[in-house]
């Protein structure tokens, strides 16, 4: 079904080079995308090509610190520069601290933030221009089941992912007239690196996902390629400021 073919579409995917931003750069690519992997870990991105062109998939590495706006501005350019238009953006790249609130420290506080919401919107914004340019175009934002509940141990992360989604509608509303959507990705528990980073940091954590999570288990990268597609593709042109859980029913179980 042409609905679902990404032929000579370009994507740009953020924190492409592994875990939910790799799963979704495979499904792009698996439906004829040209993936852009942006991240700051040359070898690791590198390697996230090198699996990507395995598929048979066109792809490139471009440095991006997400956390640097002038960085997110460049990012977009050499893509659109080496590539010639951009149709799609995958805002992926994210990180948390786990740590009461009360310990924070400011300057820890702000590195959330400015990774996971202003390198969003930084992100974004440069990428404006060359989806009006090319008549339209497809932002996925990464939200969080952190976006709907909060936990004690992520002020910072739970904040940052909030307001993406209200970020998403704000940018969906303003640019529809440019046929631009924009969505968000709302990842349960996917065994990625950052969550095994938490299961060792919160003893019981392994235990009391998979009795809330009806699906019974842990999500894996994959499971995300299917919503990339969809949302990048002509499939979802009527789809926008949508907010969409993909967790194995971990919001819905009570």
């Amino acid at each position: 079904m042409r609905i679902f073919d990404l032929s000579g579409r370009v994507a740009i995917v953020t924190g492409g080079n592994g875990g939910i931003g790799l799963g979704m750069a495979r499904g792009l690519a698996a439906s004829g995308a040209t993936v852009v992997i942006a991240a700051r870990n040359p070898e690791k991105s590198e390697a996230a090509v090198a699996a990507l062109a395995a598929i048979g998939a066109t792809s490139a590495f471009v440095p991006l610190d997400v956390a640097d706006p002038a960085s997110c501005g460049d990012m977009v350019r050499q893509a659109v520069d080496r590539f010639g238009r951009l149709d799609i953006l995958v805002n992926n790249a994210g990180m948390s601290i786990r740590k009461a609130p009360q310990d924070y420290a400011i300057a820890e506080w702000q590195a959330v933030l400015d990774t996971n919401l202003t390198g969003v919107f930084a992100c974004t914004q440069a990428a404006y221009a060359p989806m009006k340019q090319g008549g339209g175009g497809k932002i996925i934002n990464i939200g969080s089941m952190y976006s709907i509940f909060g936990a004690a141990y992520a002020a910072a992360y739970s904040a940052s992912k909030g307001a993406i989604v209200q970020l998403t509608k704000s940018l969906a509303t303003a640019w529809a007239k440019d046929n631009i959507q924009v969505n968000v990705v709302l990842p349960g528990w996917i065994d990625t690196e950052l969550t095994q980073n938490a299961r060792r940091e919160m003893p019981g954590l392994h235990e009391r996902v998979l009795r809330r999570t009806p699906a019974g288990r842990w999500g894996v990268p994959d499971d995300l390629t299917g919503i990339a597609v969809f949302l990048a593709a002509p499939a979802s042109d009527f789809v926008t400021g949508a907010a969409i859980p993909v967790d194995g029913g971990f919001s819905v179980e009570f």
